[in-house]
């Protein structure tokens, strides 16, 4: 597959709310994922894709999920972005937030080996 393949097809499970099996069919056992700033025992980076996993698990346990948009895919030759929009309560602390943030994913063989969000920290409140 192309990374434009994989991109599209990334996105449309996303809209579909099937973020996990995006992760099961795309992304790299040995995957970094990074975000923009750690949480509560959350790091910022974590590696692995049993950890991605975890962290998929965590996001859907602590946040209720009002709408989401995925904008894009924006391709390049071995990397393409998303755009992602959330509109989400957190859980625990029952604040309604508007998430906003840039994801971009970095393809070799075949398959998603790394990615990065880009937020305003300060925006993910709850988190």
């Amino acid at each position: 597959m192309s990374v434009a393949d994989i991109a599209n097809d990334l996105v449309k499970l996303c809209r579909e709310g099937k973020n996990l099996e995006a992760v099961d069919k795309y992304y790299a056992d040995d995957i970094v994922s990074v975000e923009s700033a750690s949480g509560p025992g959350m790091p910022a980076e974590m590696k692995g894709i049993e950890a991605i996993r975890g962290k998929n698990a965590w996001w859907v346990e602590n946040h209720e999920v009002h709408s989401g948009e995925a904008n894009g895919p924006y391709v390049g030759e071995n990397q393409f972005a998303v755009e992602f929009k959330f509109d989400v309560t957190n859980k625990p602390s029952g604040k309604r937030m508007q998430l906003e943030e840039m994801a971009l994913y970095t393809v070799k063989n075949g398959k998603i080996v790394h990615e990065h969000f880009y937020y305003n920290p300060g925006s993910m409140g709850g988190n």
